[in-house]
């Protein structure tokens, strides 16, 4: 000690010893906090994803499901002439021109 105290140079070496042990860890103590903090978030992280992986599953079950029932609902025929005038394709009708033209070219 610098400075003759009442109090035993045993305590006031062990209390200084422990206060030199806390500031000598507390590096160690907040990496591992933020180590544990980083460990927990990448955690969540992962539980989002596959919340959301399971969401997103149910979603294209559920859109398939409405597609396959309308699918069925539908007349076949009447579903092809109604796709065909909403698209205005006119697939038959370039086929039939296509057939004739043909024709025209073909030598007997």
């Amino acid at each position: 000690m610098a400075f003759p105290t009442n109090v035993n140079d045993q305590i006031t070496d062990a209390v200084t010893q422990s206060n030199v042990k806390v500031v000598a860890e507390a590096p160690a103590m907040a990496m591992g906090t933020i180590y544990q903090s980083m460990a927990h978030s990448t955690g969540i992280l992962f539980e989002n994803a596959v919340a959301a992986q399971q969401q997103q599953n149910t979603l294209t079950q559920a859109a398939a499901n409405q597609g396959v029932m309308q699918i069925y609902s539908l007349d076949t025929t009447a579903a092809a002439g109604a796709t065909e005038k909403v698209a205005q394709t006119g697939m038959a009708d370039n086929l039939s021109s296509l057939l004739t033209v043909l024709k025209a070219f073909r030598q007997d």
